[in-house]
């Protein structure tokens, strides 16, 4: 699963499943033994957690880079590598 950004001890992950396209254009979000699923379109958690001081730091980041988020599901889709996208600091 290809990293596309890691800051304050969180890595941001984005992935195609082999066989066929997700329905959803998301990211994995993973802190520490913890994982969140977090939508793309909508930036909001689909499944999983973290905790909630770094809930709010990967949902203030994905508002923030939003457009390039769709841009590396996109060309993850079209089988393509995905872009690294900037880290809060």
């Amino acid at each position: 699963m290809p990293e596309i950004s890691r800051f304050f001890g969180i890595i941001i992950r984005m992935y195609v499943e082999a066989g066929g396209q997700h329905r959803t254009p998301h990211f994995h979000a993973y802190y520490q033994d913890q994982v969140g699923i977090y939508g793309i379109d909508r930036i909001e958690r689909l499944a999983g957690s973290l905790p909630k001081r770094q809930e709010r730091l990967v949902l203030a980041w994905a508002e923030l880079h939003q457009e390039e988020l769709l841009s590396d599901w996109q060309a993850l889709q079209e089988g393509r590598p995905p872009a690294k996208i900037e880290p809060l600091k």
